[in-house]
This record gives C-alpha cells, structure tokens and sequence, in this order.
C-alpha cells in the first residue's frame, strides 16, 4: 500500500489585485462555483474567462417561432448558449442536432447541457463541420429551423493556448480542431509575397498587406521562424512603424485583427466551408423552415446575402431579410463583441 502523502497544490499566485493570465483566473473558469464573480465581469461588459455570452438570442428565437415537437439543427454548438435557448423553447418535446468541429470545447458543451437536463433524448452532439450538414439531414430527416453562428467562440480566443489573439503570447495555431490540417505558423513558412498579400486583402481588407506580407516572408527567409501569437505581433509592430506616432497604437491594434482573422480564415477555409454550406443549405430545411446565420466580417456578410438572393431568385427561398440585424446597443454595451454582428435570415419556399 502506498502510503505517500499526496501534496496539496496552490492555485497560481498573481500579482496585484486581480489575476491577468488566463489560467490564473480560477474563479471565471469555474462559473458553476463562483456565479458572483461571472456576474460581476459580464456587468463591467466584459466576457469571463473560458465563457462565450451568446448574441442576438432574442432576435433569433424571434425569427425561428421555435414550436414544442419540432426538430433543428444548431449548426455550429460553441458553447451552447444558443443551443440551450432553442432547447428551451422545445419544452422535451421534438429533436435539436447540434455540429461543431472543435473536439475540446464540444465535449465540455455537452457535458454542461447533460447537467441541466438536455440528454441525448432531445439533443444529439456530432463532431462535424458544418458543411456536412447533408450528412446530418440524411440521418436526421429536413430541419424546422436551422441556426449558424459564425463568429469564433470566446474561448477559444481567450485561451493563449489555441492562438487565436495577438493580445496574449502562445502558439500561432488558430486552428478550430487543433487535432487537423496545419497550423498559422507552418503556413507561414512557405507562403509567397503575393499569396500573402492577396489573403490579407480577400479575407480582412488589410490596407497594409503588401507591407506586412512583404515583412512576414522576409523574416522567414532570413530563417526566423513566426512561430508565436507575440512573434507575429511584434513584427507587424515593428513595420508600421513609419505610421505617425498619435496613430500608430491604434493601427498597429486594427492590422494585428485584421491579420489574425485572415490567417484564421485561410487556415480553417472558412470562406470554402461557408459556400459548402450555404449550397447545401436549402436542401435541409423542411417546407417552411427557417434559417438564421451571425456573421461577424463584411466577407461572410456577403456571401450570406448573395446565397440567400440568389436562392429566393429560384425559388428555394419564399422570403429572406431585406436587412441584417444588428445587437442592440445595450447588448453591446454588456458585450463589446457583438458589435460586429449582422443577423440575416431566409424561410424555405
């Protein structure tokens, strides 16, 4: 029998008052044992860590008219908030599939719904993308209602680990299943000048991406490889620095968004992945069924706008938003993240 005394071990130690770094905020990450904390961070409008708050919920389930018996399709699960609100309006009656193709974070959204009741009765979890929604509705049968939010889950920004932000140091991986395909850093290793320029302007309207693609590919070369979110930072910081010193912190912040989203972009396909799905879309959807789709960047915006017009015009789509639907500034003022949405719909013919 052993008989060694396990040794206790002490949460992170911060300084100053509150804590910074991610996992030292034990409290946010544990918003089922310190609900007064979570509340007071959402009320100062900011997200708590390892939380996403979810948008325009009452604007979708406006749209949606959820009816007791119905079967949907959350297309992409994040951290349930969504899912939880149209589960409500279920009442334990009907189906609601739900995709997302992160296997960390699904697996702790399914765990959290099971707590509050919503087992595989009323809810199935798959671990897809949601361009296979095909694959869902052959197994499942049309949709009622389908909902897709585009906008990448706060935990996944949050947690430097994943490498989504440029405000904290951590790998440059930016992908939504860490277990696939190549991550920002390895793309950046082979990329050309051109190539580089030509993402930067398709995927975020980058105003200085010859300059920083230019920057990237000659660090590269030089054989310095832009492996972390701080490297990637530092060097888009360093070639704008020809900006006037009064706009420069404010450019450098704007590029370093722009350029995260567009590598972001690229290394998850994310604009394939949301044409796959728009084409398949009016196939899913029962006579009559509604669809609702966030988006979060012009680009998105657009190709959403085009697919819906476009079907309407064939007679898929009996009617669709004539314009998006923004959060309300209150929303926005509790959550600054979702200034950038745009809400657009469409019913099935």
């Amino acid at each position: 029998m052993d008989n060694q005394e396990q040794t206790h071990k002490r949460r992170p130690r911060y300084k100053g008052t509150h804590p910074r770094n991610y996992k030292e905020k034990y409290k946010e990450l544990q918003p089922e044992k310190y609900a007064d904390t979570i509340e007071k961070v959402i009320q100062k409008g900011s997200t708590p860590a390892g939380m996403h708050i979810s948008i325009c919920v009452k604007e979708i389930l406006d749209f949606l008219k959820i009816q007791p018996g119905q079967k949907g399709l959350d297309a992409t699960l994040g951290y349930g908030g969504h899912t939880q609100e149209m589960l409500k309006c279920l009442e334990g009656q009907g189906h609601l599939y739900a995709l997302d193709v992160d296997p960390i974070e699904s697996a702790k959204t399914r765990k959290r719904l099971e707590k509050l009741g919503y087992g595989p009765d009323i809810l199935t979890v798959k671990l897809l993308n949601f361009k296979d929604i095909d694959q869902v509705a052959a197994e499942a049968g049309p949709f009622d209602f389908v909902l897709a939010d585009l906008g990448v889950s706060s935990m996944q920004i949050d947690n430097p680990d994943r490498g989504f932000s440029y405000k904290t140091d951590g790998p440059l991986d930016l992908r939504m299943n860490p277990l696939k395909g190549i991550t920002a850093a390895e793309r950046l290793r082979t990329i050309k000048e051109e190539e580089l320029t030509g993402m930067l302007l398709e995927n975020a309207d980058e105003p200085y991406a010859t300059e920083i693609a230019r920057a990237v590919v000659t660090e590269v070369k030089k054989g310095n490889e832009i492996g972390t979110t701080k490297q990637l930072r530092d060097l888009i910081e360093k070639t704008l620095s020809f900006i006037p010193e009064r706009e420069r912190k404010e450019a450098v912040k704007k590029s370093c968004q722009r350029t995260f989203q567009a590598l972001r972009i690229d290394v998850n396909q994310e604009f394939e992945v949301l044409y796959e799905f728009l084409d398949k879309l009016p196939n899913i959807l029962a006579p009559g069924g509604r669809v609702a789709i966030l988006t979060f960047h012009s680009g998105e915006d657009r190709l959403v706008k085009k697919s819906f017009k476009q079907f309407q015009k064939e007679g898929l789509y009996s009617e669709v938003a004539k314009d998006v639907i923004r959060p309300s500034q209150e929303e926005c003022v509790r959550n600054s993240r979702a200034r950038s949405t745009k809400m657009r719909w469409a019913v099935k013919a």
